[in-house]
This record gives structure tokens, sequence and C-alpha cells, in this order.
């Protein structure tokens, strides 16, 4: 058990590797605003494409300050059982299926009643 310990300093102390030596690209701070009302400030390289749309911590779509109003993307509408199911069958396959399952029900329902259910 004792050979499995760590020695020295321990893993959550600093990083022995130092910055000498080190040259940070230059960077802009830009600054985005939500609608409900937060803001947020992004360090980006000079060099780098700023996005001019940055999603909030809120889930919102947040908009590039001092910037023109981008196209915001059309929101998806969710496809709904009825989208899917007539992305596998036609309306004739549908109404063919359901006039088929109409008459097995009728035909339980006429052979209870001679029966005497």
């Amino acid at each position: 058990m004792a050979d499995r310990t760590l020695r020295g300093s321990g893993i959550s102390f600093q990083s022995l590797e130092s910055e000498e030596g080190v040259e940070f690209a230059e960077r802009q701070e830009t600054v985005y605003d939500c609608p409900d009302g937060h803001t947020t400030i992004l360090p980006f390289a000079l060099e780098a494409e700023v996005p001019e749309i940055w999603q909030c911590r809120c889930g919102l779509l947040a908009i590039l300050r001092d910037a023109a109003a981008p196209q915001l993307p059309k929101p998806k509408r969710p496809r709904s059982h009825w989208d899917m199911l007539l992305e596998r069958r036609t309306i004739d396959e549908l109404e063919e299926l359901l006039a088929e399952q109409l008459g097995i029900l009728r035909a339980r329902r006429t052979a209870g009643t001679l029966v005497g259910v």
C-alpha cells in the first residue's frame, strides 16, 4: 500500500512549468448582450473571426455589441408524430389501414352481439 503513495508536491498545487519565453497572441475583448439583460465578455485573438451571435448562459442568443443586427436563424419546428408518420406512409395507405382496422373492430362487435355477450 505504501508503494503506491505519491511523494512530493500534491496534485492540486501549482504547476512547476513557467510562462517564461511564451508569447501570447494579442487579444481583443468582445461584448455580447442578451435579450434578458445579461452581458458576456469573451477574449478573442486579433486575427480570429468574431461571431455576431453567441449563446448566452441562459440559453438565448446574445448579439455582438455595436454590430449591425444579424440575421437570426429561424427556430426549427419540432417534428410531430404525424409528420414522422407521413414520412413513412402516404395518406392513401393510411386510409386503407384505417378501413382495415375499422372492419376488424366492427366484425368483433357484430360477433359479440350474435353470441349474446
